[in-house]
């Protein structure tokens, strides 16, 4: 029996050091990824190409699971989940960055009428320029940010009885706006009487003529059949917007650098899908606004002149350091 009892004890022995010896399988890494877009969006379709890619480009040792449609919370309960480590990332706006605090100096991209065109946004919010604000947004939030890329609908101008060709245009607008200070100052430096309606009413308001004006992307436009109760339409592209991958920043320190560089590389391909698709359908929702409205082209110039101050006598100093707007209109 004793000697019975040695040898089990060594075949025992012998199985657990086989165990130990073996390679251990990597565990996965899970990762939820939340935005507040529709299924049907160039966001959502972004994501999941993301999710796609990384899994590719991992070998399928990194998932990413997309919800849309708010199905975590809005974009500030997101937010706060990245922080605490409930939700690992969010596909946004970097305007939304701004939302929250440590964030602030990115509400300077929500600055009306400061970004000339995509490209201009984009490329100077990824310069040396923004390096610093980056690196201390994420320190203060505990939100890092991956890659800032995917165009977005930028927000336009109708009116009902009037077209705006130049900043005059503007005077004695009555204009519904989204709460925001920088767009109510705008709005008032040029002349315009900007009230707050929430967007579930907007389509009476205009209707009723509470207010003459509204200002929305094409896609609303066309969908909430504004070009019914508005007759002109003024290509502003004033606020623009970025979609960013934004991860918590604890998440990211616990990649490896080949992970990293994984997620960094397919954020940028699914960023230009987004462009790509939202392009497409700028195209399309303008192609049939032509059909049912007037389109003027406004004097873009006469309007950023006429706001020349503005934002610096309000906003300069408390939400962003100072100088930082000068940089980004001069930028190249």
């Amino acid at each position: 029996m004793r000697n019975r009892w040695g040898v089990w004890i060594g075949a025992a022995a012998v199985a657990v050091w086989a165990l130990a010896a073996a390679p251990a399988e990597a565990a996965k890494i899970g990762i939820k990824l939340g935005h507040i877009r529709a299924d049907t969006s160039p966001t959502h379709k972004a994501a999941v190409r993301f999710a796609e890619l990384v899994g590719q480009k991992t070998s399928g040792d990194v998932e990413i699971k997309v919800f849309p449609n708010s199905q975590l919370g809005g974009i500030l309960d997101m937010f706060t989940g990245m922080k605490a480590g409930s939700l690992e990332m969010v596909y946004g706006g970097i305007n939304t960055y701004g939302f929250i605090k440590g964030g602030e100096v990115f509400q300077i991209t929500a600055v009306p009428f400061l970004y000339r065109d995509y490209d201009h946004m984009r490329q100077v919010l990824t310069s040396h320029v923004f390096q610093t604000h980056l690196q201390a947004a994420e320190k203060a939030t505990g939100v890092r940010v991956i890659a800032i890329n995917g165009d977005t609908a930028p927000r336009e101008l109708t009116t009902r009885d009037k077209p705006v060709r130049t900043a005059a245009d503007f005077k004695g607008l009555k204009i519904r706006i989204a709460e925001s200070a920088m767009v109510r100052a705008a709005m008032q430096k040029l002349g315009a009487n900007p009230q707050v309606i929430p967007f579930a009413d907007l389509y009476m308001a205009l209707k009723q003529g509470v207010v003459d004006a509204q200002e929305n992307g094409v896609i609303p436009i066309k969908n909430m059949s504004f070009y019914e109760v508005q007759k002109y339409f003024m290509p502003t592209h004033y606020i623009r917007d970025v979609e960013t991958f934004f991860i918590g920043a604890e998440k990211w320190k616990g990649l490896d650098p080949a992970q990293q560089k994984a997620l960094r590389e397919a954020a940028e391909e699914a960023g230009n899908l987004e462009t790509r698709l939202t392009t497409q359908e700028l195209e399309e929702a303008t192609k049939f606004l032509s059909t049912k409205m007037t389109i003027v082209e406004p004097d873009l110039g006469s309007i950023r002149s006429a706001l020349e101050g503005v934002y610096e006598e309000q906003f300069e100093g408390k939400l962003w350091p100072k100088g930082l707007l000068q940089q980004v209109r001069e930028f190249k």
